[in-house]
Order: structure tokens, then C-alpha cells, then sequence
């Protein structure tokens, strides 16, 4: 047991059960209306389930906005938002909404999305009455106005904090006061003010250009963030208020990260302010507004774990009320020791119960958590790409409601053949559910490609993947037998059998003659590289051998048929891998389709044009793809079922994997 992560904590009026938060994340669960729906429901009500103490909703916004956010702008949305409450509270758990307000006038570019919705009307109904010209009239003034909503929204986003007038804040101040009020109504224990976006737009001395009471001096910029703290406490006296606190942190060169909010000094300052102005939690996190929601959330590999602790540290330092620490604390054993090392009173686990909703649960209990990735490709990638979030190693999120493991109603013995990510989380659910598991995998460690995934840079962290698995199954009694390839007649003996026999690197499909090509897994396996290679596909598994070879002193190029490389690798990942090929100069051969390969010289064609392209190298290396691995199924006599990249005729994703195995193994 964990006992520090265990502890009941007091916040204002608050007593949270334990120091385990689940912090504000956009989730894309709401209801188009913005409303707390089923899903949205179903998810924090799983997340209660596990034990989380402290449950945060993020980006409530208190005007009609068009954001995909949950919304509380009006009474007749309180009984959703009394629904939440009511879920939470059999649970045990507290919860807050974070209110925030967008960076630009809400009502006016609204007023001018509804005016081109008019115009289109009338356009409508002129077409109907046969009045064509009228109708063309109407659409053209609908396009119009649409365009210059989407330019005011655009100019407002970097401008408003400054051109806002002191009227347009006090109607923006009353409207949060107004929100946190029917939060009070519907039986929410707390606010969170979210310190970056708006407010804190206006704390930044990068952002904020006013030169009035809320602009310039540090007493100015904080002015109105304090005046929306005692607008809530006000409206609504018996919430708990926490405030987000955006710090603008420094990278390893030097310079700065984030634009709004403050920088670290003054941010110890305005915690002191919060606290003297009535806060009752302080939640330190890493500033915003920089464009790349890698800033934020950084992916695997790229900042320290615990990055934002320092600032946390300090905060505390200054403060009594309880602090509370986000980003990159992976394991419960982290939260443990920054509680121990009174660096933090709260510690706000936000992918990682995406990846694990059951983490206080198995505190309490000793059972290891699944531990999130960061690979951000589930869930900061689905936050900027407008789908709901889900983490790749969990099956369940976003339908908690109807997809859960099920108890056996026969208990089976059940074989799995292969112990890759697909076949190791079939046979985890088929454990869980009862069944008497048994896994054969031919090499001598479970795993399968993960191992060479975790090769490329900045991707070792992958490996928790099958750390989990190697601490879970034996906790489930499964069986694993390394180093034993399955036989039909041992098969048989089983109730039923999972295939997940994985993937192959693909033959190169061009004519190839004398000439030294090796795969791409070989490389990445260990095999050494000399001279100059060119990589032959830029997906994901070729740009990361690519950058693997380039990082060893290797010149490399890579040759891409699309116009883009890596087109599935996350947004927030890009850049790192990008600056990477600048700083080691690899040369990318984009829309290029190779024709043959002599000699080690590729001929190739300029796909847009043509264009004969010549490549000479030392080493060419295969990275244009995997395919399935066949299983001669024709000797079993019992169920089967494929499971993972010998499943269909695409090889699958991490996420696929895990999905395809979790399903096959629920329905036995």
C-alpha cells in the first residue's frame, strides 16, 4: 500500500478522500450542445469507480460558445451538471468544473455566425419561391459574413486580451460568477478558475499590451484574475476555489515555454496573492499559448518526468493552502515521493488514468497500474484533431459504459499463440475474466515488435508497455511458455485458441539486384549500418529508423511515395523529429516512387512530374512495410480466432492490437 497518495487531504471547506486527482482534460465526450451526456457520464463515473478522489471537468465554458467544451451558461443546464454530482458523490469523489473563457468576444463573432445562419435561411426560402438571384444574393452574403467571422475570431485570438474593453471583462467577469453559482446549484463541490486562456492572457507579460488598470505592472496584469476569484467566492461561498496556476517554464536552451501565465518568480508571488484573495488549492502546470500542445503535454522522451515539480516546489514553499502537481508523473511510486518530499500535497494524474482508471483503487490494493506511454497518440492528438480522447493501450475509453470486461459464464482454458502487445492483453482479459490462460510465444521474451519500437529516439519509454504485462500475468496465474512454438495437437486440447502470431517486414515489391538491402527491423534489432543508406519508406517505421541511423552519425536519406513523411506519427512528436533531420541534414525524397534497385543504385521517378531521380548508397534499407504472418489453422479443431496484425490485411497499430486482442479474448 501506498500510504501518502492514500491520505485524505482538506481544501477550504473540502476533505478529498485522497491526493489522487484527475486534472481538467478536453474530452470531446460532451454532447454537441455541450451537455454532460451518457459518455461523458459513463467516463468520470469509471474514473470515480477506480477511486479517484478529486475529479476536474475541463474548460466548462460560462457563455455560448462554439468550442467543442462542456458548457454551463444557462439554468436549464443544471440537472446534467446535478446528475454529475449525485454519480460522483457514491463514489466518494469530489468535483470541480473549470471555468474558462476563450480569448476573443464570444457575442459578437456568435451574433455574426447567426447572421450568416439567417442569410442562409432566406437563401433557402428565395430558392423555394424560385426567386434565384435573391437566393445567390443571400448565399453570398452568408459566405461573406462567415469569412469575416472566422478573420475576427482569428484577429481576436491573438489580440482580444489587449483590445477587450473594461466592460467586455466585467460582462465576461459576471458570466463566470453567473456559471459558478449553477455549479453551486447543481451540488459541484468546487470551481477551478483556469489561469491560462483568458486570465491568463492577461497575467502575461508576452500577451497582455494593455495600458490600463489590467495592464503593465505585475499588480495590473494580476487584476483581474483576482477580481474573477472574488466574483466566485461571491456568487457562490460555499465552493471550494482552486485555481490553475500557468507557469511560463524554461527548456534546456534557455529559453522560455509558454506565453501565458507568469514566469516562475512571479507566479510564487501571485500564488501568495491567491491565497490572501481566498483560493483554497493551487494547482501548478505548465503555461500555454505556444502553438504546440507538446508544449503542454509533452510526448515521450522529450522533457523529465515530473518537469513542472520545480515550479510546484516553490509554490508550496510560499503557500499553505494545498498544492497540487501535473505533468509526466507516470508512476504511483512518483506520486508517492513527491508527497514524501512535501514537494506537492495533491499529485494530478491526467493520461495516466486514461491508460489506468483504476490507479487509487490499486494504491490501496498492490496491484500494478498500467502506466500511460505519453506517446500522445490517443489523446493529444485526438484533442487537436476534434475526436474524443482514448488512450492506445486502453479498450475502453470512451464507451465505459458498454465496453467493460465481463465475468466468464463457463470458466475455459484458453490458449494464446504469440506474445506480442495483442496476444499479451488477450490473454490479460481472458485471465481476468476467469479463464485459465495459457501463452506460447517461439522467442525468448514476450513483447514481440515493441522491442524494436522502443529503439528510434526518445521511445524507450514504450517498453512500459510490455513492463506492465510482465508484472500483471503472472499475477493472473497465465501460463507463459518463451522459446515454444505451438503445435496443432497441443492446440486442440484447449477450449479455444487466440492467434496473434504478428507480422513480417515485407519483401521489397521492385526488382533488386546485387545490391546490400537489409530491413528495417534488422537495423533496428541491432544490426550494424555502414556508409550512406538510403530508407526506403517514410511512414512511421522508416522515419524512425532514419532518425535512429541519423542520431548515429549515419548520412541518411529517405524516400517517401506520399507527399508527406510520417503522416501517422502524433502532431506533438513532429517537430522533435523535424528539427532531428535539420540538425543531422537528412535529405527527404518526397512523392518519389522507386522503379528498381542495381547495382546499390535506386532509380526512382518524381510522381508530380516525372522526373527521373537517381540515388546512390552503401546500405538501403526496407522499411515500406509489415504483412500479416500465416498460421496453418487447417489442423485445429476447436474456436480460433486472429487477434493483432495477422488479423486483417493491414498490420495493426499499438492501439488496434490492444483493441483487437481485448475484444476476442472478452467474447470467449
Amino acid at each position: 500500500m501506498l500510504k501518502k497518495l492514500l491520505e485524505p487531504v482538506k481544501a477550504g471547506r473540502l476533505t478529498l478522500k485522497n491526493r489522487i486527482m484527475f486534472p481538467p482534460l478536453t474530452t470531446g465526450y460532451e454532447e454537441r450542445d455541450g451537455s454532460i451526456g451518457e459518455r461523458s457520464l459513463n467516463f468520470y463515473e469509471r474514473l470515480a469507480k477506480g477511486g479517484t478522489g478529486y475529479i476536474v471537468i475541463g474548460d466548462v465554458a460560462p457563455v455560448r460558445t462554439a468550442s467543442p467544451t462542456p458548457k454551463l451558461y444557462d439554468d436549464s443546464q443544471i440537472p446534467v451538471y446535478k446528475k454529475l454530482a449525485d454519480t460522483l458523490h457514491q463514489y466518494d469523489c469530489k468535483v470541480a468544473l473549470q471555468i474558462f473563457h476563450p480569448e476573443y468576444d464570444v457575442p459578437g463573432v456568435g451574433k455574426m455566425i447567426m447572421q450568416a445562419g439567417m442569410a442562409r435561411q432566406a437563401a433557402a426560402k428565395a430558392r423555394e419561391e424560385g426567386n434565384e438571384q435573391e437566393a445567390a444574393k443571400q448565399t453570398q452574403l452568408a459566405e461573406q459574413i462567415t469569412k469575416d467571422a472566422y478573420a475576427k475570431l482569428h484577429h481576436d485570438m491573438q489580440h482580444f486580451v489587449s483590445e477587450a474593453t473594461a466592460a467586455q471583462l466585467e460582462e465576461i467577469k459576471t458570466g463566470i460568477a453567473a456559471c459558478a453559482k449553477r455549479a453551486e446549484s447543481a451540488g459541484i463541490d468546487a470551481i477551478e478558475v483556469h489561469g491560462d486562456r483568458l486570465v491568463g492572457s492577461l497575467c502575461s507579460k508576452v500577451l497582455n499590451h494593455r495600458t490600463d488598470e489590467y495592464g503593465g505592472s505585475f499588480e495590473n496584469r494580476t487584476r483581474y484574475a483576482l477580481e474573477v476569484v472574488k466574483a466566485i467566492k461571491e456568487a457562490a461561498p460555499d465552493l471550494m476555489i482552486e485555481y490553475k496556476l500557468p507557469i511560463i517554464t524554461k527548456n534546456a536552451d534557455g529559453s522560455l515555454r509558454g506565453k501565458g501565465g507568469l514566469e516562475a518568480e512571479e507566479g510564487v508571488a501571485f500564488a501568495k496573492l491567491l491565497e490572501e484573495a481566498g483560493v483554497d488549492m493551487i494547482q501548478v502546470a505548465q503555461a500555454n499559448h505556444t502553438g504546440n500542445m507538446g508544449d503542454t503535454i509533452p510526448p515521450m522522451g522529450d522533457v523529465d518526468y515530473n518537469w513542472t515539480l520545480p515550479a510546484a516546489r516553490a509554490v508550496k514553499k510560499a503557500v499553505s493552502v494545498p498544492v497540487a502537481t501535473v505533468g509526466r508523473v507516470i508512476s504511483l511510486e512518483a506520486g508517492e515521493k513527491i508527497l514524501e518530499d512535501q514537494d506537492a500535497d495533491i499529485v494530478a494524474y491526467g493520461r495516466s488514468m486514461l491508460a489506468d482508471p483504476d490507479i487509487a483503487n490499486k494504491a490501496a490494493s498492490g496491484e500494478c497500474i498500467r502506466e500511460c506511454l505519453n506517446c500522445n497518440k490517443g489523446c493529444v492528438d485526438a484533442i487537436q484533431g476534434r475526436r474524443y480522447i482514448s488512450c492506445v493501450l486502453n479498450a475502453e475509453n470512451g464507451n465505459e459504459g458498454t465496453v467493460f470486461i465481463k465475468p466468464a459464464e463457463k470458466i475455459k482454458n484458453i490458449a494464446v499463440v504469440g506474445a506480442g502487445i495483442a496476444g499479451l492483453e488477450a490473454a490479460r482479459v481472458a485471465a481476468k475474466r476467469g479463464h485459465h490462460v495459457t501463452v506460447y510465444e517461439k522467442s525468448d521474451k514476450i513483447g514481440g515488435q515493441i522491442h524494436l519500437a522502443a529503439v528510434p529516439p526518445r521511445k524507450s519509454e514504450i517498453l512500459r508497455a510490455v513492463t506492465y504485462y510482465e508484472k500483471i500475468l503472472p499475477q493472473l496465474n497465465v501460463n507463459i511458455k518463451l522459446n515454444t512454438e505451438a503445435e496443432a495437437e497441443e492446440l486442440n486440447q484447449y477450449d479455444a485458441v487466440i492467434l496473434a502470431v504478428g507480422a513480417h517486414n515485407m519483401a521489397l515489391p521492385m526488382p533488386v539486384e546485387n545490391s546490400n538491402v537489409v530491413s528495417a527491423w534488422e537495423v533496428l534489432a541491432g544490426k550494424e549500418v555502414q556508409g550512406s543508406c538510403v530508407v526506403l519508406g517514410g511512414g512511421l517505421v522508416g522515419t524512425e529508423t532514419a532518425e535512429y541511423l541519423a542520431q548515429k552519425g549515419v548520412k541518411v536519406s529517405i524516400v517517401e511515395m506520399m507527399d508527406k513523411i510520417a503522416a501517422g506519427e502524433s502532431s506533438t512528436v513532429m517537430p522533435l523529429i523535424v528539427k532531428d533531420f535539420e540538425k543531422h541534414e537528412v535529405a527527404q525524397y518526397i512523392q518519389t516512387k522507386v522503379v528498381s534497385i542495381k547495382n546499390n543504385v535506386i532509380e526512382a521517378v518524381h510522381t508530380p512530374d516525372e522526373a527521373p531521380v537517381e540515388l546512390k548508397a552503401d546500405t538501403i534499407i526496407n522499411a515500406l512495410g509489415s504483412k500479416k504472418n500465416i498460421f496453418d489453422d487447417a489442423k485445429l479443431t476447436v474456436p480460433f480466432t486472429y487477434v493483432g496484425d495477422c488479423s486483417g490485411e493491414k498490420t495493426a497499430d499499438i492501439a488496434s492490437a490492444i483493441r483487437t486482442g481485448y475484444h476476442a479474448a472478452n467474447e470467449l
